[in-house]
Formats: structure tokens, C-alpha cells, sequence
């Protein structure tokens, strides 16, 4: 009898742990042009327009200080902070929208009349901090760009290839590759998705709605993806946020052995679609998500009131090192899921920290999200997050990783929140052979990935000839080039290049803005990618390559 208190304490005490979605979310929410009737005459244009900055705390217990600062500066990565905006607002679950109106001018300066800011592209970043100086102290970090344009501009000159080509011919005799757009994040009643989109209020209760993974491939594909990965979270097979101590392991594993079985199925019985099942690993609170996208076992921390594993294969909580000994192990590819620059994927104390494993295992890195919680199927979700700081310390620590750019929809429209993807470059089948789940883990393997938030671009950086994604030797002069096309006939507004030095922990900086860069860099390793911004402010990045300069 004293067991069995005692083990339903522990199961009660656990369930009282941070619900997952529960943290700050941050986000701003800025029109890349200006209204249209602001742009009639250079004389009478002002370039004004509205931003929004939204501010969440699901956490359920409280509502929460939330410090929040949006900075405007340009034009160019080099361009001086020209406006400031700041608040403090009591922020809980139900959120909270800041409006802010900006008319096209710098800060007013004592010396001189405010002025309308030059023509070009502008970084906006905000930065919000809440509970500051207190253990629970959590900040976000968000970067957008605008467009000020009164004239004509010109636009940056990339070349192209053929738009609305699906099939790529190789480059210097290398075989031809198929663009697969994918979503790489997404969950359903195995976990805590799948709700109508009519009921759908953020995180449901796990194993509660009506739609599974059979339903998520459906949706998907009727709305034109590749490929779609039913990524659930791998400590609600138990039903529940917390831990179920009545739990039956049996039943907890061959929920995802069914899984597993149901997306292999669907692939065979539906040709020219990939159907992935996975699991994200690891809690948001003093954690990390990320996802593993081909382990055949359930991994897990939890037991229940018997102290029966709810999984197959143990992983402890929070122990990243020792999962990415695994993964290399077993030969397991993963995803950092929507990182946070500090707080996650901690090893020996550092956020994002360094181990050759990881760099092994982790093949992606989550730049650009949508709500995991939308309800748009319309592809116009404004509700948008970007991870670019956070990839690029990863980068700077030593991560080979690629971008991509994922939904984590919740709600029952997989991939139809927004037109953003992760655009695979698989290696093209035999005739009328479509592409497999190998040749597509394959290509992850190879970094052969853009990330992008519009489903018809397509982009390709190269560096010598070598393709995004590669790893190789380098004598003298390095030449970048650039490729992009839109086949719905959107054109590029800005593009940078940028440099890093992976194992610098260093920053990571903008080279040029240019398409093509022709340079010798020092002795040592390094890192370049690109990013691509469209002219309606969608934007588009490139894996990164990575050189080892020898002397």
C-alpha cells in the first residue's frame, strides 16, 4: 500500500512538470512593402506601414513581465539603428499585440528634421525578455527585413535556371537530382495534433483528436507536398503531457511500430509521395526539441507506477551528448527543431554545445517557422518565426547542418499554413521510379537541402563547382555562385553571402550582396551559404558549403 502512494504521488508530482508549448513566443509581424497606396509618387510617398508585434506565455500558472524591444536599422547589414521602439507588457496565455505605426523616418534628431530613411532593405529585430534577472528568465530573438521603395530599383542580378523545373541536370557530371518540398515538423493524435481546424486551439491532449498520421499524409498531398513527417512527440505515447503512471509499455510501443507501418504503406500504395514518421525528441523547458527522422524504436525517459520503461530503447531527459552517441551510432539522422539562440541543446553547459556525434547525427536546423498552432489553410499565416541567429551559432560551434523551414502544425493542415518548405535534392531515381524514404535520408546525409518560404523557388550555391552541402579541399581562388528561380515569376529583392568559421564559436558575417563572389580565403576551415530575399519579402536559404582552405 505504501508503494503504491507513493508511486501515484510521483505520477501526480510529475504531471505538475512545464506543459510542452508552454514558453514565450515572440514574433513581429512587418509588411515587407509599403501599403499601395503609399507608393504612388516618390514626392508623396512615405513609406509608412504598421508593425505587430505579438506576444505569448501559454504557461498556465501566470501572467508574465515581458520586456520587449523592436530595433529598425539599414539600409544594409552595416546600416546604423535608425528607430527604437520599447514596452513592458503583463503577458499570459491569452497573448498580447503591440501596434506600432512607422511613417517612413528615422528618430527625430535635435540637430537636424526628421527625414525619410534612404531607399533599400531594412533589419528589423526584436527582442523580447521576460521574468528578467529570475531562474525563469526566457528571451526570444526575432529578425525580419523590409523594402523602402519609392522608384524604380534596381534589383540584384542572379542567374537562373530554367523556372518550374522539378528535375535538375547535374553540375560538372554529377547525376541529375529531383526537388522534393517537405515537411519536416508536424504532429497528429498521436501525440497532441490533429485537431479540426474549426476546434483547433493550440496543444490538444494527446491521443485525444480525431486525426492521425493516414490523415495528415492525405491533407498533405491533396495540397500539393512531397513529403510530409508526422514528427510526434516521443513522451506522449503514454497519453499524456506528463506521466502516465497506469501506462502499459506494450501499448505506448506499438502505437509507434503502427506508425511506422501506416507511412511505409501509405508511400507504397501513393507513388511520387514520401509519407515519414518520426518522433521529436526532448522537451522545449530546459531542453531542446529535435527530431529523429529514421529510428525504428521508440526512445524515452519515462516509466510508469511499476517503473516499466514507456519506450524501447532508454534515453535520459536533457542528456543531448549521450543521444547524439546513440544516433551515430545507430546511424540516425536528426532536426534542431525551432532553437532557441541560449537555453538548449546544452552539453557541459553550452547552449548548442559541440560534440562529434551530434555533428554526425544533427543534419538540419529549423531557420523559419509558422504557428505551430495556425488554423490557416490558405497559405497566408502572418504569425511567422525566424531561427537564423540560433543555426548560425550552431554553425560557428562546429554543426554541419543545413536549413530548413517547417509548419510543427498542430492542427489538422499539414503544410497548407503558409507556402514555406524544406526543398530536398535527392538524387534522381531510375525512369519512372519515384523517390524513396533511402534516397531521401540519403540526400539529408548529404546536406543537399534549401529551406525556403515559397513553394516554387528553387536555389542552388555552389562553390567551385561543389554543391550546398559538400565538405572539401581547397587551393587557391574560391568562386560563389548563386542560382535562383521562381516559377510563379517572383523575382529577388536582396541577397547576401555570408562567411563563417566553424569550431570559432565566432560571429557570423555578411561578405556580399551580390550573387557571385570570387575570393581567396585564409588558411583553415570555413563556412559560406546565402540567403535569398524575394521581392514580396519571402526568403529563401541555401545549405551553406564548408572549405578547408589549404596554404
Amino acid at each position: 500500500m505504501l508503494l503504491f502512494t507513493w508511486s501515484n504521488t510521483a505520477a501526480a508530482q510529475a504531471t505538475k512538470q512545464p506543459k510542452e508549448h508552454s514558453e514565450l513566443d515572440a514574433t513581429v509581424v512587418a509588411p515587407f512593402h509599403a501599403a499601395r497606396g503609399e507608393r504612388v509618387t516618390q514626392s508623396r510617398t512615405s513609406q509608412s506601414r504598421t508593425f505587430i508585434v505579438q506576444l505569448a506565455y501559454p504557461d498556465e500558472g501566470r501572467a508574465h513581465a515581458v520586456h520587449w524591444t523592436l530595433t529598425l536599422s539599414g539600409p544594409g547589414p552595416q546600416g546604423a539603428v535608425l528607430r527604437r521602439w520599447s514596452g513592458t507588457q503583463q503577458v499570459g496565455a491569452g497573448g498580447q499585440s503591440v501596434t506600432l505605426p512607422w511613417d517612413g523616418r528615422a528618430d527625430a534628431d535635435a540637430r537636424e528634421r526628421r527625414v525619410p530613411v534612404p531607399d533599400g532593405v531594412y533589419e528589423l529585430r526584436l527582442l523580447a525578455v521576460a521574468d528578467a534577472g529570475t531562474p525563469q528568465e526566457a528571451q526570444v530573438e526575432q529578425q525580419w527585413h523590409i523594402q523602402v521603395q519609392r522608384g524604380a530599383r534596381a534589383a540584384p542580378t542572379v542567374p537562373a535556371f530554367q523556372a518550374g523545373l522539378r528535375q535538375l541536370r547535374g553540375l560538372d557530371g554529377q547525376p541529375g537530382y529531383s526537388i522534393v518540398y517537405a515537411n519536416l515538423h508536424s504532429q497528429t493524435r498521436h501525440s497532441d495534433g490533429g485537431a479540426p481546424l474549426d476546434a483547433c486551439h493550440g496543444a490538444q491532449d494527446p491521443q485525444t483528436a480525431p486525426y492521425g498520421p493516414i490523415d495528415a499524409y492525405k491533407y498533405a498531398q491533396q495540397h500539393g507536398l512531397d513529403a510530409l513527417l508526422a514528427s510526434e512527440h516521443n513522451h506522449m505515447y503514454d497519453g499524456s503531457d506528463g506521466t502516465n503512471g497506469a501506462a502499459i509499455p506494450a501499448e505506448a510501443i506499438a502505437l509507434y511500430q503502427t506508425g511506422l507501418a501506416e507511412a511505409a504503406a501509405y508511400t507504397a500504395a501513393h507513388p511520387g509521395f514520401l509519407a515519414l514518421y518520426g518522433m521529436e525528441w526532448g522537451v522545449i523547458n530546459k531542453g531542446g526539441h529535435l527530431t529523429i527522422f529514421n529510428s525504428e524504436q521508440l526512445l524515452g525517459w519515462e516509466r510508469n507506477a511499476q517503473g516499466e520503461l514507456l519506450a524501447e530503447v532508454e534515453t535520459p531527459k536533457g542528456d543531448y551528448a549521450g543521444l547524439y552517441a546513440l544516433m551515430r551510432e545507430r546511424g540516425w539522422l536528426g532536426q534542431f527543431n525551432h532553437p532557441a539562440y541560449a537555453g538548449q541543446f546544452l552539453v557541459n553547459g553550452q547552449p548548442l554545445g559541440y560534440t562529434p556525434d551530434g555533428d554526425a547525427a544533427m543534419v538540419l536546423c529549423e531557420v523559419m517557422n509558422t504557428s505551430a498552432f495556425s488554423t490557416n489553410d490558405q497559405e497566408t499565416e502572418t504569425r511567422r518565426s525566424n531561427y537564423e541567429a540560433a543555426c548560425n551559432r550552431a554553425l560557428a560551434a562546429g554543426y554541419h547542418v543545413a536549413f530548413s523551414s517547417n509548419q510543427d502544425n498542430h492542427c489538422a493542415n499539414w503544410g497548407a499554413a503558409y507556402g514555406n518548405r524544406t526543398a530536398v535534392l535527392v538524387a534522381s531515381p531510375a525512369a519512372g521510379m519515384p523517390v524513396s524514404r533511402d534516397g531521401f535520408l540519403e540526400a539529408l546525409r548529404a546536406r543537399r537541402v534549401f529551406a525556403t518560404m515559397d513553394k516554387h523557388a528553387q536555389l542552388l550555391f555552389t562553390a567551385n563547382g561543389k554543391l550546398m552541402g559538400e565538405r572539401f579541399d581547397n587551393h587557391g581562388p574560391l568562386q560563389l555562385a548563386t542560382h535562383f528561380s521562381n516559377s510563379a515569376g517572383r523575382q529577388a529583392a536582396a541577397i547576401a553571402i555570408f562567411h563563417g568559421v566553424p569550431g570559432s564559436n565566432g560571429s557570423v558575417t555578411q561578405l556580399s550582396d551580390q550573387a557571385e563572389l570570387t575570393l581567396t580565403p585564409a588558411p583553415g576551415p570555413h563556412f559560406y551559404y546565402v540567403r535569398l530575399t524575394q521581392d514580396d519579402g519571402n526568403i529563401v536559404w541555401s545549405a551553406p558549403v564548408w572549405v578547408n582552405q589549404l596554404p
